[in-house]
Parts: structure tokens; sequence; C-alpha cells
């Protein structure tokens, strides 16, 4: 993550307006997850930018999850308005879910059912402008109705 925040959990924001739901994406691949991550920030700057952490991949830089990386950017993320956590696939979705059953991310996380891609920045763009965690959760959902063809 880019640029200066308070302490996890503060509630403060980052000096410049008020607290941001914090967004982390949980991939199997820290790549993808890191790529996802610098899309959604560039998508969404033009202002102050939500916090958005990666964790992805094992703590030995193979494909897979970890609870540790989640956890840490769980908590490099939070303001205090929340934790929106999307997570692409399988183990990924069943971590996040064992971590919120055992209540060790911070208070008012939550796994978003949202799309990776287009879900973050989804998540993330509607975080930038102040909004709710609820009013992020919707937009990344809202993603699934995103047509191609």
């Amino acid at each position: 993550m880019t640029g200066e925040h308070p302490e996890p959990g503060s509630g403060t924001g980052t000096g410049t307006g008020p607290a941001l739901v914090g967004i982390v994406l949980v991939s199997h691949s820290a790549r993808v997850a890191e790529a996802v991550a610098e899309l959604a920030r560039e998508l969404a700057a033009g202002g102050p930018v939500a916090p958005v952490a990666a964790a992805g991949g094992t703590a030995l830089g193979g494909l897979g999850t970890s609870t540790e990386r989640i956890l840490a950017a769980a908590r490099e993320v939070d303001q205090g308005a929340g934790v929106a956590l999307l997570a692409d696939l399988g183990s990924s979705v069943l971590t996040v879910k064992a971590l919120l059953m055992e209540d060790e991310l911070p208070p008012g996380s939550e796994l978003l059912d949202a799309p990776f891609v287009e879900g973050a920045v989804a998540a993330v763009v509607t975080a930038s402008t102040g909004a709710p965690l609820a009013a992020v959760a919707a937009a990344a959902a809202d993603a699934y109705t995103y047509r191609k063809a």
C-alpha cells in the first residue's frame, strides 16, 4: 500500500478527511492481488484513494493463501470505517470466512460477494468517495451485473 495512514483501528482517517473503508484483496497469487490492487488504485485516483492492501500467496512465495498475510493486510487498511475483503476463489474464501468466524479480523470486517477484478475496482472507487461499508459492498456486488456483450 502506498501513502501514509494512521494506526490500524484508530478511526482517524488519513488526516485530510473522514476514515475510509479499507479494502483487502485476497488471492492465491501475490502477483494477481498486487496487480488488481494497482489497477483499482489507478482507476480511483483523482482524489483521496481508499486504503488497499494485497494479501496474495503464501509466506514462502508460492500459490495459496496465508492467514498471516490476510490479517496483516486487514490491520494495515483499517481506519475504523470497516474493512471489505474480496477473495478470488476456493480456499481464499474459506480462509476469510474462518477468520471472520474466529473474530480475528478488525471490527467491521466483511467478506464481499463480488467478482474479484470488477468488484475490487467498484469497491475501491466507492470507498474512496467516503461511502460506508454497506455501500461499498453493494457496489462490489453490483459488478456481477456488468455485461460485456
